[in-house]
């Protein structure tokens, strides 16, 4: 076993799904190859969370010498029994004992798992994916996804009977589409609510302003910063955040955090003036 699949994920062996799909969705975030990442590290993380979010194969990877002695010996002997009564070839089977080995696992078309990154406005306006993929069978299929308004980044879409089709006889895989959500220069996401900074200089602050804000969707807004506005506090504008995925009609709020700033190059005289107002 070269790669150790929980020290790949960052994981205890002994961690629960939960905690291992959340690993991997740390990590596949980190290093998709969209984002920069490295592809082969991308791969090792992919290989690692298939056997480990898998039972059976989570099981065979713990115990690889106990299932290769269960398929290897499927008559409930202890594994070398059969080489003993194959010395006795001349006499056939003296005993009638029925000798079967396992068969390998059956046949199935698998589901196949892709990423997309899209932008924060393409998450508000939502987006139509269509891509040309190639099936593990060979065959070039079209696909067409709705990704909705108001996604969530590590969301998984999935497009029923789309996947794998290696085998004709049997029914075809899924397709499993993980969302991942670009970091945006400007906002950041917090549930439905959107998240900036609005930097104020001191006078604005202490008397107040009025200030135009560039929403998500490119509209201007106007706010009226009341005077007295203290750093670090949060304005609030209603509705003008992120639609929620299951109800698109209700919109976050866009929260400003006040950043004040202090001029640094007054000249004497200016200093005298503030002291004389303030005094």
């Amino acid at each position: 076993m070269t790669d150790n699949y929980y020290k790949i994920l960052g994981v205890d062996q002994n961690a629960d799904q939960a905690q291992i799909k959340q690993a991997y969705r740390r990590l596949a975030a980190k290093n998709h190859p969209d984002r920069g990442g490295n592809t082969a590290d991308f791969q090792k993380i992919q290989s690692a969370y298939d056997v480990l979010s898998n039972p059976e194969k989570r099981q065979q990877y713990d115990n690889p010498h106990a299932h290769q002695a269960f398929h290897a010996n499927n008559s409930g002997f202890p594994p070398g029994f059969e080489e003993i009564f194959a010395q006795f070839g001349g006499f056939g089977n003296p005993f009638g004992f029925n000798f079967r080995y396992q068969q390998n696992q059956p046949q199935r078309n698998k589901h196949i798992n892709l990423h997309h990154t899209i932008t924060l406005e393409e998450v508000f306006n939502g987006n139509q994916l269509i891509a040309s993929i190639t099936l593990p069978s060979g065959r070039t299929q079209a696909i067409e996804i709705k990704i909705p308004r108001g996604i969530q980044d590590g969301t998984v879409l999935k497009l029923a009977g789309m996947g794998d089709d290696t085998y004709p006889s049997l029914e075809r895989g899924d397709i499993h589409l993980t969302i991942n959500v670009k970091p945006h220069e400007k906002f950041t996401r917090h549930g439905d609510d959107l998240v900036t900074s609005l930097v104020v200089n001191a006078i604005d602050a202490m008397v107040g302003a009025t200030f135009k804000i560039l929403t998500i969707d490119g509209q201007t807004v106007e706010i009226a910063l009341p005077a007295g506005v203290q750093h670090g506090q949060k304005i609030i504008i209603e509705h003008r955040g992120m639609p929620n995925m299951n109800d698109n009609r209700s919109l976050g709020n866009l929260i400003l955090n006040a950043e004040i700033q202090i001029p640094t190059n007054l000249t004497l005289e200016q200093q005298a003036q503030l002291k004389q107002i303030f005094n």
